[in-house]
């Protein structure tokens, strides 16, 4: 299937039978159910993914049923429809998992002095990264159900959802003796259920979730206008391309995101057990309240409920603040799906706080940007940076008067899962740079930069999901600092990744290529702006490096000396200097100084060819490979 199109009313990827199905289509089921499973016997573990690995859903079938049901719900005036169902399974292993079924290696590339990026964040797990994300005191893994050490290991995540209960129950009891046979340790189950009746579609604190979702470039339907950014018939719907959750497909940047041939259209999966304190919540929200009336800061009128849509940006259904300041739309489905906001004329974030969850998570317009003081950021800034969150409620409801089950004791929480191509640029930095990071939007809008000192009164973290915080609000004698407490907790967290359909039957039969591949365009340069490696590939045998002097070479990974360098049409070597450019684009590598971009001071004379790869092979060439034949090839084989 070819992928350079870049035509956005191209739907191809609706018809892709390789990218599991509920990472760009989405499940979007009632009823969840996830096992964290631990592999003991290698040969036995082989056999159970053979027998299963028909069972995983595709793309283009999850895709397909969602349109139908869609538009069955509609004809029945906004009920689901009682006769259309499916259960989905999809399947995500961790970096030990992998190991495990290989026998060796996955990433040979990445080691304890590898610098931190995605690859590495795969590697190491959220369990060995947890200060970083937050996850310490009673969010520390030592308290974790799932994905910490020891017998909290994991390697594989298998999802099943269903839009009955009865069939997903019947199904798990098949699915646990298989398992059984296969001698696989289930570590947890975590099941996951829609909340019913007027509860439908939110979390338990009670306020509408995954409105803010962005649509999927070439699977969602674009505007009927040129140059479309938003999804057709959602407003404020961001097309992202899908090379930001599906590795091997277009991006947003032209950022070194070097993967090995394995991942290829495949997706890392971040899943997370996040217990909800909803008495608390709503407790904390009312002191608050409390404070601010004392301090004059608010209007009299104000409520409980006026108080907590500005903490979490919404209204319980789902209407923006920014659109609604004064009273919920609960009666308005426009109002409730509503992701058309801007926050360009609310930069104090007066209106919609900005440590609120909605600013936190997803800035949108809500900054300058300090190269460009005059005018804030545009809203598809940071396109690059979103997830796509698949997320589901766990427990029942809280209300006291029901039983014990519902009452502030019992477990309840959400469910988090979320696909990215990238874990480091994407899901950690939203919780590490933007939810955690008091600083941020004020006074440090790019968490890359050096720092401001963060003054008196920072913004503060995510009042929602973040850490415990202290928040500023204006007031009339000055900012008001209000105290919130962590209401979400960290119980378990797993990083896995769900391979293609393809590379799942190969991993059953103990096959992997590990060779590290280039796709789409990539500019490599010396000078990163956030501490990560954006000058070499590494394939554990060799690396692809663009030198501080502006070189472009190959070195031996035991050696540590150059094996080629880059040479212009007379022979000779080169360096661009120290802002030099490497950039695979069009087929073609080169080099060039910015200063003069026309310039090739070094070209594989590969160009037009768009749908070429550079290659890093384990075997110590790199190879330009078209439509899989070799057009350009440096003659580095170490390996004979």
């Amino acid at each position: 299937m070819a992928t350079a199109t870049t035509d956005p009313r191209d739907l191809f990827l609706r018809e892709n039978t390789d990218i599991q199905g509920d990472v760009l289509a989405g499940f979007k089921k009632d009823h969840m159910q996830l096992l964290f499973l631990r592999f003991e016997d290698q040969q036995l573990a082989r056999a159970w993914l053979k027998k299963l690995r028909p069972l995983i859903a595709n793309t283009r079938d999850v895709a397909k049923f969602n349109r139908e049901f869609s538009r069955a719900r509609s004809y029945s005036g906004g009920d689901d429809p009682k006769n259309l169902n499916a259960l989905w399974y999809g399947l995500g292993l961790t970096f030990d998992g992998l190991q495990f079924l290989v026998g060796r290696n996955p990433l040979p590339g990445v080691d304890n002095n590898t610098t931190d990026g995605p690859l590495k964040a795969f590697v190491e797990g959220p369990a060995k990264r947890a200060q970083a994300l937050g996850d310490t005191g009673q969010n520390a893994p030592q308290n974790w159900l799932f994905g910490n050490f020891g017998d909290g290991r994991v390697h594989a995540v298998l999802t099943l959802a269903a839009d009955d209960p009865q069939t997903l129950r019947a199904t798990l009891g098949d699915v646990r003796q298989d398992l059984a046979r296969a001698t696989i340790v289930t570590v947890y189950e975590q099941d996951g259920a829609t909340l019913e009746g007027p509860r439908r579609g939110r979390e338990h604190f009670g306020f509408k979730d995954g409105v803010s979702e962005p649509a999927i470039m070439h699977l969602d339907e674009p505007e009927d206008i040129p140059d479309p950014v938003y999804e057709k018939g959602h407003p404020g719907t961001i097309l992202v391309k899908p090379g930001e959750f599906v590795v091997g497909l277009r991006r947003e940047r032209p950022h070194p995101l070097p993967y090995p041939e394995w991942a290829h259209f495949g997706s890392f999966q971040v899943v997370r057990r996040l217990a909800q304190d909803v008495p608390a919540w709503w407790a904390g929200v009312a002191q608050q309240l409390a404070v601010l009336k004392q301090k004059k800061a608010v209007p009299d009128d104000a409520t409980t409920e006026w108080l907590a849509a500005r903490v979490v940006g919404r209204w319980r259904s789902g209407t923006p603040v920014a659109k609604c300041p004064h009273a919920d739309m609960s009666n308005n489905s426009e109002s409730s799906g509503d992701n058309d906001i801007s926050f360009a004329d609310d930069l104090d974030g007066k209106l919609t706080p900005l440590w609120s969850h909605l600013r936190k998570t997803n800035p949108r317009d809500g900054f300058v940007d300090p190269r460009k003081p005059d005018k804030p950021v545009k809203d598809t800034q940071f396109n690059h940076r979103r997830i796509m969150r698949r997320g589901i409620p766990y427990g029942l409801p809280f209300d006291p008067s029901a039983s014990v089950l519902n009452g502030p004791d019992a477990p309840r929480g959400l469910v988090f899962v979320s696909y990215q191509a990238d874990l480091y640029r994407q899901f950690e930095f939203i919780q590490r740079d933007w939810m955690n990071d008091e600083t941020f939007p004020r006074p440090n809008p790019n968490t890359h930069n050096k720092k401001v000192p963060p003054g008196d009164h920072p913004t503060g973290a995510d009042a929602v999901a973040g850490e415990e915080t202290t928040v500023s609000w204006p007031g009339p004698e000055g900012p008001v600092p209000l105290k919130f407490s962590q209401f979400v907790r960290t119980e378990g967290a797993v990083y896995a990744f769900l391979p293609s359909l393809p590379v799942l039957d190969r991993l059953a039969e103990g096959q992997m290529n590990t060779n590290m591949v280039v796709e789409s365009k990539t500019i490599f340069t010396f000078n990163s702006f956030d501490h990560t490696d954006r000058n070499m590939v590494d394939s554990g045998t060799v690396r692809l490096v663009l030198t501080e002097q502006g070189q472009l070479q190959i070195i031996d990974s035991r050696s540590n000396q150059p094996l080629w360098k880059a040479k212009n049409a007379d022979g000779q070597e080169v360096a661009a200097g120290a802002n030099a450019q490497a950039v695979f684009d069009n087929g073609e590598l080169f080099l060039i100084n910015p200063a003069d971009p026309s310039r090739h001071l070094f070209s594989s004379g590969t160009e037009n060819h768009p749908n070429a790869k550079l290659v890093v092979q384990m075997d110590g060439n790199v190879v330009i490979y078209d439509e899989g034949k070799p057009i350009w090839h440096t003659g580095t084989n170490t390996k004979g």
